[in-house]
Parts: structure tokens; C-alpha cells; sequence
């Protein structure tokens, strides 16, 4: 089993991450993440969870962001590792011109640039 394949229970993953359960709940509420679920619903919560709850975290006590703000930096987040990922397995300049457009429009629309 690699890290990266690890799962945590709630109070686990709070306490690697410094925020409440509670918190948690709160942030899958509003779309911010989506832990799988055991056949007895109980969240478990993998490596790429516990990531993205760090950086929400650093948003919110660092930058002072409020949900809005966090949710339109996710969004940037995700396309500019789209476009990471593109880059990283095309030496294609017309493939990569292709595959870069899509989700660079998507990250110019979540901050509502022309």
C-alpha cells in the first residue's frame, strides 16, 4: 500500500490536518471535497483529501479567504494541474496548445476574466 493509497476516519484526518470534524462535514457540505464512504457511511478520507483540506486551511487562516474565495481558488487550483499534467506528458506544441485551452478558459471564467 503506497501513502498516496491510505484512507483515514474522520478524527484521524482532523487531527492530521488541525481542524475539528465538525470542520470537516462543513467543508464536504459546500462541495469542497468528497470523502469515499464505507458501506456504513462512515467517511474515509485518502492523502489527496487530507491535501486539499491543508490548502483550504491555508486559505482561510493565511489568506483570510471566505468560502467564495476558497471555492475560486479550488477551481484554479484544479485547472492549472490540468494544465500541469498536460505539459508534463505532451511534447506536442499543437497537442499541448489543445489540451492547455479547455481548462485555462475554465480557470479565466471562475475569476471572471476575459
Amino acid at each position: 500500500m503506497k501513502v498516496s493509497d491510505a484512507l483515514y476516519v474522520i478524527s484521524v484526518a482532523a487531527r492530521l490536518v488541525d481542524l475539528h470534524p465538525t470542520t470537516l462535514r462543513k467543508y464536504e457540505r459546500v462541495g469542497f471535497l468528497a470523502p469515499l464512504r464505507t458501506p456504513g457511511r462512515t467517511r474515509m478520507y485518502s492523502f489527496e483529501d487530507l491535501r486539499r483540506l491543508r490548502q483550504i486551511k491555508r486559505l482561510v487562516d493565511e489568506r483570510d479567504m471566505n468560502l467564495a474565495g476558497v471555492q475560486m481558488a479550488l477551481e484554479v487550483t484544479r485547472a492549472l494541474r490540468e494544465i500541469d499534467q498536460a505539459l508534463a506528458e505532451i511534447s506536442d506544441l499543437d497537442t499541448i496548445r489543445h489540451r492547455v485551452r479547455a481548462p485555462l478558459q475554465r480557470a479565466f471564467a471562475s475569476v471572471a476574466a476575459d
